[in-house]
């Protein structure tokens, strides 16, 4: 459904009447109406600007979810393994 609305006058009081043409007019002051779109510009900017500052915070509170459920296996023998090969250099 499309939105219709005066730019001149305050939306509450706002009436449509339809024009002899056909168009639909205001019918406080009988500008022609004007489309309302159904998303504008500064709500995708919006949403753009609200997921890149949320989508962070979520993924790393899946991450630390999913480290507590399936905790990493710590493997120390490989470190040692590196640390052996390092000291016969040295």
């Amino acid at each position: 459904m499309v939105r219709y609305y005066c730019p001149f006058c305050n939306p509450k009081y706002q009436f449509q009447t339809q024009s002899s043409k056909g168009n639909l007019i205001c019918g406080l002051c009988g500008e022609d109406l004007v489309k309302k779109p159904f998303i504008r510009w500064n709500q995708i900017i919006a949403l753009v600007a609200a997921s890149s500052l949320l989508l962070p915070l979520i993924y790393t509170f899946i991450f630390l979810i999913k480290n507590q459920i399936n905790p990493p296996n710590k493997n120390y023998q490989a470190n040692n393994s590196i640390m052996k090969i390092i000291k016969e250099k040295i």
